[in-house]
């Protein structure tokens, strides 16, 4: 499960490049004739434009990975620099989806370990994702 995101963070890098490029050089012509207030309101807005874009391309691929094998239900998560990564018996693995709401995620638990899943999925698509969970943990499950 990942970030829906439309740029990749080459392509975020290739944006900001292109709009910096048109924005100082429109500035520069300012400047050259006079209005040196321009380039200054346009490396603000520059360094502001970079600062979003190095936010959104940190976090572009963003993601979860669920796998279940060698008795281990593996959980990855990456966010940003971080990763984790926890490891559940599938055998006393309780899967649980509080309601439908917007903010509800998918608990996996077992032997005091915790881990929420699903935050780049759709209300919908987390119900299913918990559907399938308790479909694939049921055959060695002791929790029934």
């Amino acid at each position: 499960m990942k970030r829906n995101c439309s740029l990749s963070p080459r392509q975020a890098l290739l944006v900001y490049a292109l709009l910096s490029a048109a924005t100082l050089g429109i500035a520069l012509v300012f400047t050259l004739r006079g209005a040196w207030m321009v380039l200054a309101f346009a490396l603000v807005e520059s360094a502001a434009v970079g600062a979003a874009l190095y936010y959104y391309a940190r976090h572009a691929l963003d993601r979860e990975c669920l796998r279940l094998a060698d008795g281990c239900l593996l959980v990855q998560r990456h966010d940003g620099v971080h990763s984790s990564e926890l490891r559940l018996d599938p055998r006393h693995t309780r899967v649980t989806l509080a309601d439908l709401g917007m903010r509800t995620l998918v608990v996996l638990e077992a032997r005091g370990q915790r881990a929420e899943v699903g935050r780049f999925l759709v209300p919908a698509a987390r119900l299913e994702l918990a559907a399938q969970l308790r479909q694939a943990l049921r055959p060695g499950s002791l929790l029934a």
